[in-house]
């Protein structure tokens, strides 16, 4: 019986299954950003979730012992190695005043081929780095804006 399972399962086995969001994840660590269907994406985001707050606790503390084995328990999830490395050293510490919602889901309308709802999955970024692009944006627009008026 499968009562109270609330698992995603998508078709496949546990092995399978494992192996998917292993490599997702890695994706997602080094791209910063990944297109995929829908369901494998919301699959996909309290796995990796977890993994982000793993590394952010081992970032935050001071013991040596404690980084070593978060980072045995991650290459269990996370069979590349890179992209544990770049968990450690960069995503961590970007997201360690964070507490939660490390990754969000955009929906990006339906595959040509079978219709399936895509999605893509990113890195949130942080408020500073986005006011700073629209920043940009609004100074190359007020640029261009001179330059047509002249």
């Amino acid at each position: 019986m499968r009562h109270r399972v609330v698992k995603k399962i998508l078709n496949r086995d546990k092995d399978h299954r494992e192996a998917l969001i292993s490599n997702l994840s890695s994706q997602l660590i080094e791209e910063g950003k990944i297109n995929t269907t829908l369901a494998k994406a919301k699959a996909l985001r309290p796995k990796f979730e977890k993994l982000v707050t793993k590394a952010v606790k081992a970032h935050k503390s001071d013991d040596s012992i404690f980084k070593f084995n978060t980072v045995k328990l991650l290459r269990k999830k996370i069979r590349s190695e890179s992209a544990i490395r770049k968990l450690m050293e960069d995503v961590a510490p970007k997201f360690s005043n964070r507490p939660g919602g490390y990754t969000k889901i955009i929906k990006t309308g339906n595959r040509d081929g079978d219709k399936a709802q895509t999605a893509r999955i990113e890195l949130v970024s942080d408020l500073e780095e986005t006011k700073a692009k629209l920043k940009k944006k609004v100074t190359k627009k007020e640029k261009k804006d001179e330059n047509e008026t002249k």
